[in-house]
């Protein structure tokens, strides 16, 4: 995912207000700069006085460029704004959602997806072929956010208005399922809204500065103002082709905060109705003491990472990663977090189809660590090494986690130095190799419920220089080992892939693998949320799908 910083995206927007002047009359005005952001809202929106309003705390950023985007909060806007071919399920399933129905060829390398009719755009224009063709494509070209996941599929065309087909260089049973982050786009609205100067040729910035801060999806909920670093307010589209339950909200508010006073006040006042997911343990048992607030504990595909960048020293070495996995007390972090958690068992969650329960699980031993510390080049000089650890400042809990790291590594004579680190710092750092430290804690979400996906994501050199991977492995031999796990098309075939991939990682040790994720977050007892029932997707962004969310005040 690439980051932008604050003040360079007001400068570029207020460039677009000049280079997008040849726009076509009947496209949406680009925006004006953020600090003086009003979305203009088209017809088919809510537009009553008394409006419910369901309001979530978030950590910022978000991106709501459905090819920039891949974060939680980015996600869970996503999912609002947008509609996807397929839609995900609470038992990892699939059902029709634009596409009403497809068929797959028999050699596995095509798709021919039957698009619904009448869907209509927020600007009331109808949904076809060719904005899915146009979105595909798109993401593809500019490779970020979920575009890792459509690196091996060659082409998408347009058969007809409402019939889409898509053709794979090596069959794949997984392109199905990825379809849940292909977010459709409207074509001519972000055409229109496109700077003619970019990085993009003759696609210019491919609306890229202009969905900073817009959309153009034809999902249940639009953007109708969005202050950066402050919140983003989303209203009801009625004209959306879906159905809301009874209550479901008039206006989402995604407010920028994680900071605990102000989310026990927000809470005790009303004025949030779900917290961030990054409250600390002691915060949440706070919240827990307000009257109508409760704590959902939310099972996920995530996994919580010490991520070593194996490029620098005294990391590079694997002897030296190897000490370090042995010499953290995971016990102790465990501990640390919310009761139910369980130590991670290799390099993806356990709750993924394709995890290898058998696979090696690093433990306490002071005296393995001190024997591969012993056999590490940089042994006899690593006081000249420090091990700088960065933690997201966001996410309070992990400045625990980062000084129990830094504890445990002096027990075997490895200085580590913690700096707190914002998120959208983490993000822009691990962008590029230069800028990388030698630990980042980060949770990362499996985009898709099989393992595959994740070590991709995770390990795989396309996905390097993204905030989901700080290893750098960099490994061409691994890359295709994962590139030839997920063309496999028998199930059985494919999970055995991923097992022995999973026990490769582990051996060669670029991250301390530390729990399983459950999720957190306190909520107000008004709010009926599927995902407390375990009835919503443990995808990421899936939990804030505001259609299935009803307010009972």
């Amino acid at each position: 995912m690439k980051s932008f910083k604050y003040l360079s995206m007001l400068l570029v927007l207020m460039l677009l207000l000049t280079a997008c002047g040849q726009a076509k009359e009947t496209a949406s005005p680009v925006a004006a700069p953020p600090d003086t952001t009003t979305v203009e809202v088209p017809a088919g929106t809510e537009t009553s006085a008394d409006k419910s309003q369901l309001q979530v705390a978030y950590s910022w950023p978000v991106y709501i460029d459905p090819a920039v985007g891949s974060d939680e909060a980015s996600s869970s806007a996503l999912v609002n704004m947008y509609d996807t071919l397929i839609f995900p399920t609470s038992d990892g399933n699939v059902i029709p959602w634009l596409a009403e129905s497809w068929e797959t060829s028999d050699d596995g390398l095509t798709l021919i997806f039957h698009l619904r009719q009448g869907v209509q755009f927020h600007d009331g224009s109808e949904l076809q072929a060719s904005d899915v063709v146009y979105s595909f494509n798109r993401l593809k070209t500019i490779g970020e956010g979920y575009g890792y996941l459509y690196t091996s599929v060659a082409s998408a065309t347009t058969v007809d208005d409402y019939t889409v087909e898509f053709i794979q260089n090596e069959a794949s049973g997984l392109f199905l399922p990825s379809l849940v982050r292909l977010f459709i786009l409207n074509e001519d609205l972000v055409r229109a809204n496109t700077a003619a100067e970019g990085a993009y040729g003759e696609a210019g910035d491919y609306g890229k500065t202009w969905l900073l801060i817009n959309d153009a999806g034809s999902g249940p909920y639009q953007v109708t103002e969005f202050q950066l670093e402050e919140y983003l307010l989303m209203e009801k589209y009625t004209g959306w082709w879906g159905e809301f339950v009874e209550n479901a909200p008039d206006q989402v508010r995604f407010v920028a905060t994680t900071e605990a006073a102000t989310i026990r006040t927000l809470m005790s006042s009303g004025e949030i109705d779900i917290s961030d997911a990054w409250q600390s343990i002691e915060s949440l048992e706070n919240l827990d003491e307000l009257d109508g607030v409760s704590i959902a504990a939310l099972p996920t595909f995530s996994e919580f990472y010490f991520m070593m960048n194996t490029r620098i020293p005294p990391t590079d070495d694997i002897n030296c990663r190897r000490a370090m996995a042995y010499a953290f007390d995971y016990d102790t972090a465990i501990s640390l977090e919310w009761p139910g958690t369980q130590q991670s068992k290799g390099p993806v969650p356990a709750a993924l189809g394709g995890h290898n329960p058998d696979v090696f699980v690093f433990s306490r031993d002071l005296a393995k660590a001190a024997e591969e510390l012993a056999q590490c080049q940089y042994a006899d000089s690593i006081a000249v090494y420090p091990v700088q650890i960065h933690w997201v400042s966001e996410v309070p809990d992990e400045e625990k986690f980062a000084l129990l790291f830094q504890a445990n590594m002096a027990e075997i004579g490895i200085p580590v130095e913690v700096f707190s680190t914002p998120w959208l710092s983490v993000v822009e750092n691990t962008g590029a190799q230069e800028t990388s430290p030698h630990i980042v804690t980060i949770y990362v979400s499996a985009d898709l419920p099989e393992a595959g996906p994740m070590l991709k994501q995770r390990y795989h050199s396309s996905s390097a220089a993204t905030w989901s991977q700080n290893e750098w492995l960099l490994d061409e031999t691994l890359d295709a080992a994962i590139d030839d796990a997920l063309s496999t098309i028998d199930t059985t075939e494919r999970f055995a892939k991923y097992a022995e991939l999973q026990s490769q990682l582990v051996d060669l040790s670029p991250s301390l693998f530390v729990y399983d994720q459950v999720q957190k977050n306190a909520y107000q007892d008004y709010i009926d949320w599927p995902a407390v029932r375990g009835e919503t997707s443990a995808l990421l962004g899936y939990f804030y799908f505001a259609p299935e969310i009803s307010i009972n005040k």
